[in-house]
């Protein structure tokens, strides 16, 4: 499986991807809101884009699907419910599909409402698998539910999906915000080692090259990932003097996600 990752340098900082089968060519373009990008680097690399998945109806994930489609007649795929608000979806997927890409790849649908009710993210079939997250999961962060999501469901998504993967699994997220994730994971855990040579590494750094992380590293930098830190809860009476002695996971979640919104 060949992956390739287009920083389209907006001012949504958006990742789109190209996804191909190593024997045929054939490729699958993921949120290609920059169109001429993803034309261009199909072209390079001398893939057919046959296919295009939008992980989720915002526009900054479907604004460029018109114009790949009409260059390359390719199907497109979303969540079988996002028909309504994606136009001209050919296939709706669900939890458990599979979508081939040519004659090698083969990426499962995992149904991972939160950031909105009808998001998919893909997981591929591969000895280390990749994980293409859409706003579902960022590097260090988790989507906001702002346009027609709810925390409760990003949280379900978050313990019963995204946190059983296995720790090899590279994330490929539909948006570069590790920065100020980093900088979100230091304030609610000062200690976090982790996160503090991270924050180092990638400050000021070029999103085009930079490196691909796995779930393991989320795991140590990603406060939405750190639930059960104490570090995490001690520092949430700070801003909520009235927490609970013992609050539990999804209440922890919730109340960063809260302060999240205001960073």
């Amino acid at each position: 499986m060949f992956v390739e990752r287009i920083w389209t340098g907006n001012a949504y900082r958006n990742f789109n991807y190209l996804v191909a089968c190593p024997e045929t060519g054939e490729a699958l373009a993921i949120d290609p809101l920059d169109h001429e990008k993803t034309l261009a680097t199909a072209r390079v690399k001398g893939w057919q884009i046959t296919q295009v998945l939008n992980t989720h109806e915002h526009h900054d994930h479907t604004g460029g699907n018109a114009a790949v489609i009409a260059a390359t007649g390719a199907m497109l795929i979303a969540h079988h419910r996002a028909g309504g608000r994606i136009a001209g979806v050919d296939r709706g997927v669900q939890a458990g599909d599979v979508i081939k890409v040519g004659k090698t790849v083969e990426l499962e649908c995992l149904d991972t409402p939160g950031h909105t009710f009808c998001h998919i993210c893909l997981l591929s079939h591969t000895d280390q698998p990749a994980l293409f997250s859409g706003d579902t999961l960022f590097n260090a962060g988790a989507g906001n539910v702002h346009n027609g999501g709810d925390v409760n469901a990003l949280y379900d998504t978050f313990v019963d999906q995204i946190a059983h993967l296995p720790d090899n699994t590279q994330v490929f997220p539909g948006h570069d915000y590790i920065e100020t994730n980093l900088r979100f994971t230091l304030d609610r855990e000062p200690d976090n080692a982790a996160a503090m040579t991270l924050l180092a590494a990638v400050a000021a750094h070029d999103p085009d090259t930079s490196a691909i992380a796995t779930l393991a590293q989320e795991k140590l930098t990603n406060t939405f990932l750190r639930l059960q830190s104490p570090s995490v809860i001690a520092r949430l009476r700070d801003a909520f003097p009235d927490l609970v002695d013992k609050p539990d996971a999804m209440m922890v979640f919730n109340k960063l996600r809260e302060l999240r919104n205001q960073w």
